[in-house]
């Protein structure tokens, strides 16, 4: 018989730094195990936003599946940037086509996308309204 599930959390947490708390609370499973397994699949993004859901179970058990890193975030680290621009038509960095495709083919499990062509082409939006210039 499978397990009863009690709650489905979509978080955002620090990869490999990952803390007990109010966030991870809320779950409602053991936090000390789930910082401790986070943590160690997750070492070699510090400093990075890793998307992350949990499945918690009513017998507090649970699963959590690890998520490829924001477009935003990785498109600021190509582009040496701390913020994007406030307004889309003001240009405030620019990435290679290479950094593009880096980006596009680290994120194509998450995307909804057939192929490369159309990844980048999702990748290169993103860019587009945060004021990134690809050159």
């Amino acid at each position: 018989m499978a397990k009863r599930i009690a709650k489905v959390l979509k978080m955002e947490l620090p990869g490999g730094e990952a803390k007990p708390g109010p966030k991870l609370a809320s779950a409602g499973v053991q936090m000390a195990k789930f910082c401790t397994d986070f943590n160690a699949k997750t070492a070699d993004r510090k400093g990075q936003v890793v998307p992350v859901i949990i499945t918690a179970y009513e017998d507090k058990s649970f699963d959590f599946v690890i998520k490829t890193s924001p477009v935003a975030g990785l498109l600021l680290k190509a582009a040496g940037l701390t913020k994007g621009a406030g307004n889309p038509k003001q240009i405030c960095g620019s990435i290679t086509q290479a950094q593009l495709e880096e980006i596009a083919n680290y994120k194509m499990p998450d995307l909804n996308a057939n192929d490369i062509e159309a990844a980048k082409k999702i990748i290169a939006g993103t860019a587009l309204q945060m004021g990134i210039e690809i050159k």
